[in-house]
């Protein structure tokens, strides 16, 4: 089996990456990349393996967010107590839009979707008292989990890889259980999965759900990380964001969303510094994507190991 293909060889690269981040970008850049990848894995989920294109997810985000960050600022509650709060309201709030948005397909299940988030990010726009508003919702504090102290940046960096790792770990075990094939079934053909028996309506629900909870759980990390939750993070804009990082990264894979985050955040991050107009080498990328690559990075990544396969094959061939 080829390098790049190997699991085992994916899982040591992904690990070197986790431990040599932070030796390269800044611990809060580098926070920010495990969890806009934690985010992109939900949206995965939906996009790249139920067939569902969401441009809600940062209802999902933000509403999270908003809620673990008002507990965390105003009662105190325990760092992971936030977490598992965020989960829940990710959730339950996946469940509720989910469930209306399901009953439709194709693009009337996109535009609900976006309606939605559009409704949410009002709704916390007029909620001063508790959102804030425009300014966001500031003061949310990193309470310490066992006695560490998650103010200092690299320890929660390495809070925050140890849950993008276990996110990753269950996201695998979820795309390879019968529950992941029925929703590969269901985005290679919907009528004949429901013919076979498939509750589809059901299962499209459920994804969504499990999608909102990785969204709940990436909205509550970024709250505890930048120490407010900004009215943007319910916005249409960065629901955007993470499709884009999605395909560009390679939908349908389960390094995609991972490898379009480190492009994605870096050059939001980096770039940006640089050349104001950054956004135009996204706007190329997006491109070549969907003209050439479909896959994303992935498939770029498999063409290119194919090739080099292939060339050495000849190169090492015996001349008679």
């Amino acid at each position: 089996m080829g390098f790049l293909t190997s699991m085992k060889h994916q899982t040591a690269l992904l690990l070197a990456a986790v431990i040599l981040l932070p030796f390269f970008v800044r611990d809060a850049l580098a926070s920010e990349i495990w969890i806009f990848a934690i985010f992109g894995l939900g949206l995965n989920l939906l996009l790249g393996y139920t067939g569902l294109l969401s441009f809600g997810q940062s209802t999902f985000f933000g509403s999270a967010a908003y809620a673990a960050g008002w507990l965390l600022k105003v009662h105190g509650i325990n760092a992971l107590a936030g977490l598992g709060l965020g989960v829940l309201v990710g959730a339950a709030a996946a469940a509720l839009v989910g469930y209306l948005c399901v009953q439709r397909s194709g693009l009337y299940f996109i535009m609900l979707t976006f309606a939605m988030n559009q409704m949410c990010y009002f709704i916390a726009y007029q909620w001063t008292s508790v959102t804030g508003g425009e300014d966001g919702m500031p003061g949310i504090p990193r309470p310490a989990v066992f006695g560490i102290d998650f103010k200092d940046p690299l320890n929660y960096y390495v809070f925050v890889s140890v849950v993008f790792l276990a996110s990753l770990w269950i996201m695998k075990r979820i795309i390879e259980s019968p529950l992941g094939k029925i929703l590969m079934a269901i985005r290679e053909n919907e009528v004949r999965a429901e013919a076979v028996g498939y509750n589809v309506p059901r299962f499209k629900l459920l994804a969504f759900v499990i999608g909102g909870a990785y969204s709940g759980l990436a909205g509550v990390l970024y709250a505890m990380l930048f120490g407010i939750v900004p009215l943007e993070a319910i916005g249409f804009v960065f629901s955007g964001n993470v499709v884009f990082a999605t395909l560009i990264g390679g939908s349908g894979s389960l390094y995609g969303p991972i490898i379009g985050s480190v492009v994605f955040i870096w050059l939001s991050e980096s770039v940006s510094t640089l050349w104001a107009r950054w956004p135009l080498l996204l706007g190329v990328a997006f491109v070549i994507v969907v003209l050439f690559l479909r896959g994303g990075l992935v498939e770029a990544g498999a063409r290119l190991a194919s090739w080099w396969k292939k060339s050495r094959w000849q190169f090492s061939k015996p001349t008679s």
